[in-house]
């Protein structure tokens, strides 16, 4: 034995009476020199890595006894720089490569040379190749393609042959991975900050990237279930590309890893302060805090990107917490590991080194990760920066995760929020209006059509009863009254017939739009389209205009708009009633508006005595029982009775009654920059967002908040987009707790109000300046976006890159609306 081995620590903490292993540092080994900067390896059951520089070490990570002595396997004259296991199990191959030769080993060949005491020999593939930096095996286990200098040798994995040269990197190769899924492709990354994609066949370039960033690119990896490629680089930045036929290597998402861990530190503020005290009853926990402030800034180089093995139990906790099983990576750093989602691209945990003092490593030059979990447990093999120092490190993943994530669950366990409304109303809840009902009924009850009035007959001008013709008649109202409402209820039920006969259910399966069917211009000179929405049937399209006017189109956009007019503003929003109506408008003149859809006068008039400030946003609320709309920093709950017959002597005067039910504040903010309820079927649940970046979730029942969101994006948010489903989609009734945020320069969200985590998150569209506004398909399936390239962008909301892009237009596309009757 050239290596000394020393005993493991076990580092653990305690929480709530329950003992947890976190770290357990397996095994240390002591070489001769440092071996600080190579490439290791870790597969289901061993770990290699180089040991006294030429000689190459295999750990057996089982727990028996008889596999706690390494094997060792000498052929190197120089330092060796790269190893890497082979794909198959059986046989199991390993490469090892220094600046002299390139071996592959048979390790079950080895293993049994070494029982018998004969030395254990492998195959030179590779002879005087120069510095190697990594090496991987192909799929097949037939190849090797080795990174050397600004080349990569694909070698023969069984005799030394050099298949094919791939020249075209101008700086060192860091890293080469194989494509799975297509068949000879091979891709690299370079100090040159480039990654480039290889037929490693023919030796032919299928792509090259641009620059990515001033620091040199040091890790890859090929995610399979996505079809994408994740790269690291020097400096803690994170890119993904999309691998997919047709979407040319386009750049998915970027990712700051400090900033991200900045972001994670903020989130578990409390999940920290716990872990601090422990620290104090815990001698095994370091008694520095977990951020200390005076330390000094390090970076974060991406030093290995492995896959993260989730299919661990969290007990009762895991219902809780979906977000678990989302599909994860393990993130290698100089100062710990990331746990990144691959969803909403966000931190789920961190494990830093130096949180840990039993650890004999705290600042690791090379690392490498298990990627499937035995028994819950992952396999870490790193070595020291500074020291000659190799150490094994055994992570209890489900640990780590339950010891940093516990604010969620316990959230989850206390109150699961539900946009569906679950039990019936509180007696002082803010929904309940039966007194205003009756008040609001009191003026029509108080003269019947009809009727003779109450009044004693008087003449006009002899102070005496007289009979004169027309003057004491009363008057023949009630011939024209039945025959109006009957007209009307015919055309309502004939409406909603033909509705029903014209538009079938709106299929699950069904994909969306990618062709342009009509354009048609609103206005004789250049206007921004504020606002649009579909009534609910799918039959009409209401537009905002900043010109002042609301404009109402067919839905096929044929024929001549209806065109309503009366606000001194910018239209920022409107609205259809759940019986398609009504519509209620909303301006920046500080007035609100409720319009009948055969009448261009407003119903209902709101003025600016009511309102100090422009109201951003206002809807119809729990089938159109309430006006919902906010006004500077609270949201209003309105109760309305809507009366629109006129009386030629008093046409001035406004029959329609409106009043405040209830003010709602949000906290520690200057402006509701966005708001969303439900009103299709009845929800208790608003959903309001801030200027302070913060999401606020409020309970109408219980009449006040019940959960913030904070940090939801790096800027405030400018549209709130609940996944509302329509009268001809059927959703499963989970769906409809997911709802979509989006800021200007932050991309697009999605949210699960039952465990108010994000989910899922979308990039790709350009949004640097302009409030570009979201929807989503009434089959809960595709969620498309505005940008400011003049197209509109289609996501499906199971990938975080898009499936379409809808070019036409001369302008940034702002404002985006699904039909909820067919698939436009």
């Amino acid at each position: 034995m050239y290596g000394i081995m020393e005993n493991p620590v076990d580092l653990c903490f305690t929480e709530e009476g329950c003992s947890h292993d976190i770290v357990l540092e397996k095994q240390v080994f002591r070489s001769k020199v440092p071996e600080s900067h190579v490439q290791l390896a870790c597969n289901l059951h061993y770990c290699a890595f180089p040991l006294n520089g030429n000689e190459l070490c295999i750990w057996n990570t089982g727990d028996s006894p008889a596999h706690h002595q390494p094997l060792h396997l000498v052929g190197h004259h120089h330092s060796i720089t790269a190893l890497a296991f082979g794909s198959k199990i059986n046989p199991l191959l390993v490469c090892s490569a220094s600046c002299d030769y390139v071996i592959v080993w048979n390790l079950d060949e080895c293993i049994k040379k070494a029982l018998q005491g004969l030395m254990p020999r492998g195959i030179v593939i590779g002879t005087l190749l120069g510095m190697v930096l990594y090496v991987r095996f192909s799929p097949d286990d037939q190849a090797v393609a080795v990174c050397a200098g600004n080349r990569i040798y694909m070698l023969n994995a069984k005799n030394e042959a050099i298949l094919t040269e791939l020249e075209g990197h101008l700086a060192p190769v860091t890293a080469a991975e194989f494509c799975t899924w297509e068949r000879n492709m091979l891709i690299s990354v370079s100090e040159d900050r480039s990654f480039k994609v290889w037929d490693y066949c023919t030796g032919l370039l299928i792509y090259q990237s641009a620059v990515l960033t001033a620091f040199p690119l040091l890790s890859l990896f090929i995610d399979e279930e996505n079809k994408q490629i994740i790269t690291g680089c020097a400096d803690g930045q994170l890119w993904i590309f999309s691998l997919l036929s047709g979407h040319q290597y386009r750049c998915v998402v970027h990712i700051n890893l400090k900033k991200e861990r900045d972001k994670f530190y903020s989130k578990t503020g409390k999940s920290r302060q716990q872990l601090d005290q422990i620290q104090k009853f815990s001698k095994l926990y370091s008694t520095n805090d977990m951020r200390p402030e005076e330390t000094v800034e390090t970076t974060l180089p991406v030093l290995r990107i492995e896959h993260c093995d989730q299919s661990i139990n969290l007990g009762k906790e895991e219902k809780f917490f979906p977000a678990v099983n989302a599909r994860c990576l393990w993130i290698g750093s100089s100062t710990g590991l990331f746990i990144i989602n691959l969803a909403n691209f966000e931190l789920e945990a961190v494990l830093h080194y130096k949180d840990y003092s039993g650890l004999t490593i705290q600042f690791a030059g090379s690392c490498a990760l298990m990627r499937k979990a035995v028994n819950g447990k992952v396999f870490c093999l790193l070595t020291s920066m500074f020291e000659n120092t190799i150490a094994l490190l055994e992570i209890n993943l489900a640990a780590l995760m339950r010891s940093q994530q516990s604010d969620f669950l316990l959230c989850g366990k206390e109150k699961r929020l539900s946009v569906i409304a679950s039990c019936s109303l509180l007696p002082n809840s803010p929904l309940c209006t039966e007194s205003f009902k009756k008040e609001s009924c009191k003026p029509t009850n108080k003269k019947k059509l009809g009727t003779k009035s109450t009044m004693k007959d008087q003449s006009l001008v002899f102070h005496s009863k007289i009979k004169s013709s027309g003057y004491t008649t009363a008057p023949q109202m009630t011939m024209f009254s039945p025959k109006t409402n009957l007209k009307k209820n015919n055309k309502i039920s004939e409406w909603k017939s033909s509705c029903k006969r014209k538009n079938k259910e709106y299929l699950l399966e069904n994909s969306p739009p990618t062709k342009s069917e009509r354009q048609i211009s609103v206005a004789n000179k250049p206007t921004s389209i504020c606002c649009i929405q579909y009534s609910g049937d799918g039959e009409l399209l209401a537009c905002g205009l900043a010109d002042k006017s609301l404009l109402v189109f067919n839905s096929n956009l044929t024929g001549t708009p209806a065109v309503f007019s009366g606000h001194d503003g910018a239209i920022n929003s409107v609205g259809w009633s759940h019986d398609k109506r009504w519509l209620v408008s909303a301006s920046e003149d500080r007035t609100l508006r409720i319009w009948s859809v055969r009448n261009t006068e407003p119903a209902l008039f709101l003025g600016k005595e009511m309102f100090h400030k422009s109201i951003r946003f206002a809807q119809f609320y729990y089938i159109d029982t309430f006006i919902l709309l906010c006004c500077g920093a609270e949201f209003r709950l309105l109760s309305y009775y809507l009366d629109t017959s006129k009386d030629d002597l008093k046409r001035y005067k406004q029959k329609s009654i409106c009043k405040s039910v209830q003010k709602f504040p949000m906290a520690s903010t200057v402006e509701i920059t966005s708001l969303s309820a439900i009103n299709d079927f009845y929800s208790y649940i608003i959903l309001a967002a801030g200027s302070n970046r913060t999401l606020e979730v409020f309970d109408l029942n219980a009449g006040c908040s019940a959960a913030v969101i904070p940090d939801a994006h790096s800027r405030s948010v400018h549209q709130i987009c609940q996944n509302k489903g329509s009268a001809f989609s059927t959703q499963p009734l989970e769906a409809y707790n997911l709802f979509m945020t989006t800021a200007t320069g932050d991309g697009i969200k999605l949210w699960d109000l039952r465990t108010l985590r994000c989910e899922r998150r979308f990039d790709g569209h350009i949004n640097r300046c302009h409030p570009c506004g979201i929807a989503v398909t009434p089959c809960g399936q595709f969620i498309a976006c505005g940008s400011e390239d003049k197209s509109a962008y289609i996501y499906e909301m199971r990938s975080s890159t898009f499936s379409h892009k809808l070019a036409g237009h001369t302008e940034s596309v702002i404002n985006v609306a699904f039909s909820p009757s067919s698939p436009q």
